[in-house]
């Protein structure tokens, strides 16, 4: 991971920069809603077929036995029931369609900042020579010095 700021190779899980101190940019690790509403939808799209066909065909046979009404009438609201079930099977379908289209939008959109917005490695230093110490090659000789005790 690299500073926004500076450029400079930084550890993850830091929220400030050591080298610049800038505040960094988190990527987010927690479970986003794009990913379980896929799922959700798929199960609402098969829960409503399931559920509205049961509910057609129990109201079809409470018409005819609790109510005595005609098979034409009876017929009309079967069919008028079902389109009221494909509508919402369509709506629930171009939700799951929509939101994957955005998700792979988003996906790109996040592929293309990746490219741009990346740095390189960062290039490999070598370190320069140690500058000689003034007690390794010392101009003139240390003689002891010699004192006399009292």
């Amino acid at each position: 991971m690299y500073c926004s700021s500076c450029g400079t190779s930084i550890s993850h899980g830091l929220a400030y920069c050591n080298h610049c101190g800038g505040k960094l940019i988190q990527p987010q690790t927690s479970v986003d809603q794009t990913q379980l509403f896929p799922d959700s939808l798929v199960w609402a799209i098969v829960s409503v077929f399931i559920v509205g066909l049961g509910a057609i065909m129990g109201l079809m046979a409470l018409m005819k036995a609790e109510l005595h009404f005609d098979i034409g009438i009876i017929l009309f609201i079967t069919l008028l029931s079902f389109a009221l079930m494909v509508a919402i099977e369509g709506v629930l379908v171009w939700l799951l369609v929509s939101r994957s289209r955005v998700r792979k939008s988003a996906g790109e959109i996040d592929q293309k900042q990746k490219d741009t917005s990346e740095l390189g490695d960062a290039p490999v230093r070598q370190l320069h020579e140690p500058v000689p110490s003034v007690t390794e090659q010392p101009t003139r000789t240390f003689e002891p010095l010699y004192e006399k005790r009292k």
